[in-house]
């Protein structure tokens, strides 16, 4: 393929010269991921990034695969398992705390808390040690909602079926 000089015309046929027309949009294209960088990318690493967050009481979220993790601005910070309907705090009053979660390269285990569920488009969680339930009226119900249905639409039931494994 042979280089298109900065003032040539613009491939796209727009018209335009290059450099101010397609030439931006190729150094801010999200460059590929390599097999390397996608190996990094672990749920224990998103759990850290979300952890600083709720450190820093910055809301935010995001999704790793089957799983959403999220941050309030009052520094509490919870991993949701969406197939499952299962999840974690990870952070609390703008304190990390230890996650259960062991990862290996073939597997990922995590000793779940609670399980969630939308009661009036809030967050229900119940506890599993006690049946206690909190309702969590800062939490992306929209979000996580919408996550649910997106990772519907992404992986087939079998896949679905396969992220747990029965229990020994």
């Amino acid at each position: 393929m042979a280089k298109i000089g900065r003032n040539e015309k613009c491939p796209c046929r727009s018209g335009k010269k290059y450099k101010h027309c397609c030439a931006g949009l190729v150094q801010t294209a999200k460059p590929e991921i390599s097999p390397d960088q996608r190996l990094k990318l672990t749920l224990m690493n998103s759990v850290r990034e979300i952890q600083e967050q709720a450190v820093q009481k910055r809301k935010t979220n995001s999704e790793l695969g089957v799983f959403f993790l999220y941050s309030t601005s009052e520094g509490d910070a919870w991993v949701l398992e969406m197939t499952g309907s299962d999840c974690i705090q990870v952070a609390r009053n703008g304190e990390a705390l230890e996650p259960p979660i062991d990862e290996n390269p073939e597997t990922i285990e995590v000793s779940w808390s609670h399980m969630f569920d939308f009661k009036n488009k809030q967050l229900e969680l119940t506890a599993y040690s006690d049946k206690s339930v909190q309702l969590l009226s800062d939490a992306p119900s929209l979000e996580i909602s919408a996550a649910i249905r997106r990772i519907r639409k992404k992986f087939s039931k079998d896949q679905l079926s396969e992220v747990h494994l029965p229990s020994p």
